[in-house]
């Protein structure tokens, strides 16, 4: 599966605030057995979950960008580094958090750096998981095909409006076209 294949996601499901916290929490609870020391928050929307679960678990949260867009916009095929995970997770136990893995390149990659930077040991963790993601997080709050839409991506500010956001109207398109509705 290609990042950003919305044509084969079976069916949409919109997140709202109050799943999104529930979801969180789940995460937490899921984590805590592991013994997280810390979490490391994927930049941009990544840092919705691991802020959830670090405050809940009453741990430091170091964010890492690594991004295929620019401006929002998918611009590179695979992720570039944009912040590299800080070299204070040296020694623990951290918890990689994304908001969700899809085909898991990102996650798998700063985990592959948190290793790099000394963590003691790294779990992955995303608060929704696809089917296809390989490999799979060690933790998901919720495994599913669907093209889930998060509260932060269900409309964005364009010159003073709140409009739905253009890529999940893309996204609903092609999997629309995709099943021949």
């Amino acid at each position: 599966m290609r990042p950003y294949d919305y044509a084969q996601r079976q069916g949409v499901r919109h997140i709202s605030w109050e799943e999104f916290a529930r979801l969180a929490r789940q995460l937490a609870e899921r984590l805590e057995p592991e013994g997280p020391q810390a979490i490391v928050g994927i930049a941009r929307a990544g840092l919705f979950p691991a802020t959830a679960v670090a405050c809940a678990l009453r741990l430091d949260l170091y964010p890492a960008r690594i991004t295929r867009r620019e401006r929002d916009v998918v611009t590179r095929r695979s992720p570039v580094w944009k912040l590299p995970v800080p070299a204070e997770v040296a020694g623990q136990v951290v918890a990689v958090v994304d908001e969700i893995a899809d085909t898991s390149e990102t996650l798998a990659l700063v985990a592959d750096a948190a290793r790099a930077a000394g963590a003691a040991r790294v779990l992955t963790a995303a608060l929704v998981a696809h089917t296809w993601a390989d490999p799979m997080p060690g933790v998901a709050a919720l495994v599913s095909d669907e093209l889930i839409v998060f509260p932060w991506d269900e409309v964005v500010l364009v010159d003073g409006r709140w409009l739905p956001h253009p890529e999940i109207l893309a996204a609903i398109e092609a999997q629309e076209r995709g099943s021949g509705a």
